[in-house]
């Protein structure tokens, strides 16, 4: 199970959402080589927008820096092997005024 070899650096995200996000993960890279970021983001993303709702921003890679808002309960960053992976769902941005 890819669990046992996921380091989980941030996560808010409730244990069984935990749980699919790394799930999907293993999922992802047992039908796409590491060197397929983008195939690896579309697919965990594509799932978790079929099971949790429209909104989902997957990034995967080994180099890069981020900065976002998410919902509550919504975000996980995690690595297996070289490859990181954010999920979150993304939050609207308050109304401007």
């Amino acid at each position: 199970m890819l669990e046992g070899k996921a380091i989980l650096a941030e996560t808010d995200m409730k244990q069984t959402m935990k749980e699919d996000a790394l799930s999907l993960a293993a999922k992802a890279l047992d039908c796409f080589d590491v060197t397929e970021p983008t195939q690896i983001a579309r697919f965990i993303k594509k799932e978790f927008d079929r099971k949790y709702g429209s909104g989902w921003q997957c990034v995967t890679g080994t180099h890069f820096g981020s900065f976002v808002t998410h919902c509550s309960g919504c975000f996980i960053h995690f690595s297996v092997g070289s490859l990181t992976i954010l999920l979150f769902k993304g939050s609207s941005a308050e109304p401007m005024v």
